[in-house]
């Protein structure tokens, strides 16, 4: 019985912050998946699984407070998805310590581009549309790349460079981030790659963790929010170098 307490604790935070930020979590599922004995494709495939889940548990609540833009999400996964492929082919030609090194350069100036901007509105009154595709082709890129979530470049990019309000840019990403993890969790399925008995272990407490994490996005400041993503950017950054 105690193991399963342990996975529904681990889903449900991993689903929170999945929620709350409109991030796949993948950062914090693969090392979690390690840790309880899966080799490190596995915990790729499998985080992928989970990423699938969780986006879609919080996507729903936010389309349900209509913070999800829809032609956004289709302009940004028709790049993402190519670049994704184009990342993983260049990933066995470049050195993985520069891009990593590039990568923590990046996340850091986007935390500082977040902690400086203000406010903003609330609604999508000013959508740069036109800078949708770049955002949708790094993002792609990076993700193949590094076998990361596209959602930790997501949501500071729409924010900053396309003048998505950060909750819209939450829920805008959390439904983006359902097909590219979708996609790739097909893929490591059909190579073998996903423990489907784990996933769904720790897909209840996923599910409940991304809904209160998707409501709480909600009831939080937007100033609140950038200085947490921020924060969650410069980790990601410095667990990149080490």
């Amino acid at each position: 019985m105690f193991p399963y307490v342990i996975d529904f604790i681990a889903g449900l935070g991993i689903g929170f912050i999945a929620g709350l930020l409109g991030v796949g979590g993948g950062f914090l599922i693969v090392p979690t998946l390690v840790l309880m004995g899966e080799s490190i494709h596995v915990a790729i495939g499998t985080s992928l699984a989970c990423i699938t889940i969780s986006s879609l548990a919080s996507a729903y609540t936010h389309l349900r407070r209509g913070a999800v833009l829809f032609r956004v999400v289709l302009v940004k996964e028709a790049f993402s998805i190519p670049a994704a492929f184009l990342g993983a082919y260049l990933s066995s030609l470049l050195p993985e310590a520069i891009l990593r090194t590039v990568f923590a350069v990046l996340l850091v100036y986007l935390a500082y581009s977040l902690l400086k901007k203000g406010n903003g509105a609330d609604g999508p009154t000013a959508v740069n549309y036109r800078r949708v595709p770049l955002v949708g082709f790094l993002a792609g890129l990076m993700s193949g790349l590094l076998g990361i979530s596209g959602g930790i470049l997501n949501v500071p990019l729409f924010h900053t460079y396309v003048g998505i309000p950060m909750r819209y840019a939450i829920g805008t990403s959390s439904l983006a981030l359902f097909f590219t993890a979708l996609a790739g969790a097909i893929a490591h399925y059909r190579l073998g790659q996903v423990d489907l008995h784990t996933a769904f272990l720790l897909a209840p407490g996923i599910i409940l963790g991304a809904h209160l994490g998707a409501i709480s996005a909600h009831r939080t400041r937007p100033a609140t929010l950038r200085r947490v993503f921020a924060l969650l950017l410069v980790a990601v950054a410095i667990r990149m170098v080490l």
